[in-house]
């Protein structure tokens, strides 16, 4: 039974969806202080939050047994990503459930600051009729500077096009292709900054975006400007953009986030007539807050099941196609990294990883990620998973290489990987028969078929006649029992591999007694 806390208001429909799940147990326990929540922490599998909690390196440093944070919205800089990854725990966001809400904030504010709707019903409603002091401006022929073009971003576009505006796009990952679908212009930003009559933020939040928009980003703009925000509100140097506010080189700005929420009393951009406010409303429809609170849970409950990892935010790879056709060559990878760390007599320094096939051919960042997954979980203090095994394995000086050619095998769908320590080297490659059924197919120089599960006796010894014999014998006496049995050799005469399934571990002593047999030369025990 997996334990969840929400602790940020979550729609019905989505608390409604997590409780039907009989393997989630579900804790509502919003507007709790900082300590209260790192009393609590360590009880959790998983936690759901908004924008409110703030999910510090000390709340995941005391979630014991926390594996997932998920954010029911886009922006995670409430959580600390970086510790996250440190502690092997998954960050995931609903980057697409509430784009439009955010996109139709963002024109709303645009007719609200260009037509002074908030100042001219303040008025009205104060018993005034002063039509001539609201006089505004038509969006129609204007240009409008997007910064940022996601989905956000390329769903104002579309809505501005429909205004009649000419709209320039800021994006260094932007597409030119994409652009001219769209009819928008790619520019620097520079020129985006310097045309543009209007301008609104929709880039992520990260060290080069913070204060985008700050004293000398203000000075290369039009005089008049009017500048919307409503993604970040770091994005901004607010006392900059108030100084541009109160000196008219920008004519008017419609805010809806802040760097601070609440922002405090003496906020400088709070109080300024030419200023339109709203309290963080992007994505605050009944239709987003539905969408993102049934979309953090589906994959809130998937992460913690292990069946997907959709918008993990800090995964260390992307993936090609769906997950469950991806999976099975992921734990092949890791089992691979389970028999190298079992088979090592000194630590290992360097893995190279080979793949081949058109599924895999695309996975080599997640395959390798597995493969340390493997390779380290057995002796680590933290719980191993795709996403801090990257660094742990850099921690510990690891370092993870592609390369080609070192498997001798033509199966389709391989993974190949060799193990480099001080003084060897050790190579195993692994295949899925049907997509589904793992194998090792190679293992240095010797060729098998071996069903890599449960424990495993790996021995190895002259190929002369008799061995299978005296080992079979051997590990009747000791009542062990052989599930299965894989055998390859280099050549007639030669050195001869065996991969043994086993149904019970044997014990020190059977070690023992095969190592006293003349024509083994090593015996190893694995559990996978």
């Amino acid at each position: 039974m997996y334990k969840i806390l929400v602790s940020d208001k979550l729609g019905a429909a989505a608390l409604e969806r997590l409780k039907q799940h009989d393997d989630m147990n579900v804790d509502v326990k919003t507007g709790m202080s900082k300590e209260q929540l790192l009393e609590v922490i360590p009880e959790y599998d998983a936690l759901i939050v908004r924008s409110g909690t703030q999910v510090t390196a000390d709340v995941l440093a005391a979630g014991k047994k926390l594996r997932v944070v998920g954010r029911a919205g886009v922006g995670v800089d409430n959580i600390d990503v970086k510790a996250a990854t440190m502690s092997g725990v998954v960050v995931m966001n609903t980057p697409g459930a509430n784009s439009m809400a955010t996109a139709e904030q963002t024109l709303a504010l645009m007719l609200a600051v260009s037509r002074n709707i908030p100042q001219a019903h303040a008025s009205l409603k104060a018993g005034e009729w002063r039509r001539s002091d609201f006089v505004g401006v038509q969006l129609h022929h204007k240009v409008l500077g997007i910064v940022g073009f996601g989905r956000v971003g390329k769903l104002v576009a579309e809505r501005a096009k429909a205004f009649g505006m000419d709209v320039l796009v800021f994006d260094p990952l932007a597409l030119e292709e994409t652009a001219r679908e769209m009819g928008v212009m790619l520019v620097e930003m520079d020129e985006l900054l310097s045309q543009a009559d209007y301008i609104t933020l929709h880039a992520a939040l990260n060290p080069s975006t913070t204060k985008l928009i700050n004293a000398t980003t203000i000075a290369q703009m039009k005089d008049g400007v009017i500048l919307i925000n409503a993604a970040r509100g770091k994005l901004m140097d607010e006392a900059a953009v108030a100084e541009g506010l109160k000196s008219g080189k920008i004519k008017a700005a419609a805010v809806d986030v802040y760097s601070a929420e609440p922002p405090p009393a003496d906020h400088p951009l709070l109080g300024l007539p030419n200023v339109v406010h709203v309290p963080h409303l992007g994505a605050s429809t009944h239709e987003a807050e539905r969408d993102v609170g049934i979309q953090i849970v589906g994959q809130v409950v998937a992460a913690l099941r292990g069946t997907d990892y959709t918008y993990a935010v800090n995964m260390p790879f992307e993936l090609e196609g769906d997950y469950a056709t991806v999976r099975p060559y992921l734990e092949l990878a890791e089992t691979l990294g389970r028999l190298h760390t079992g088979l090592a007599d000194r630590p290992i320094k360097r893995i190279e990883v080979e793949v081949q096939g058109d599924v895999v051919g695309g996975l080599v960042r997640a395959i390798g990620a597995a493969l340390l997954k493997g390779l380290l979980e057995k002796d680590s203090d933290v719980a191993v998973n795709y996403i801090n095994a990257p660094v742990l394995a850099h921690q510990r000086n690891i370092a993870t290489t592609q390369t080609v050619g070192i498997n001798s095998l033509d199966y389709p769908n391989l993974i190949a990987c060799r193990a480099v320590c001080d003084g060897g080297e050790r190579l195993l490659a692994g295949v899925l028969f049907g997509g589904t059924e793992p194998r090792i197919a190679q293992m240095d120089e010797y060729r098998l078929e071996a069903r890599p599960e449960g424990v495993v006796l790996i021995m190895q010894n002259r190929d002369v006649p008799g061995v299978i014999g005296q080992v079979g014998t051997l590990l009747a006496a000791y009542e062990v029992n052989i599930g299965e049995w894989r055998l390859g050799r280099n050549k007639p005469g030669g050195e001869a591999l065996s991969f043994i399934n086993l149904d019970t571990e044997p014990s020190a002593d059977i070690l023992r007694a095969l190592g006293e047999i003349e024509a083994v030369t090593q015996a190893k025990v694995v559990k996978l």
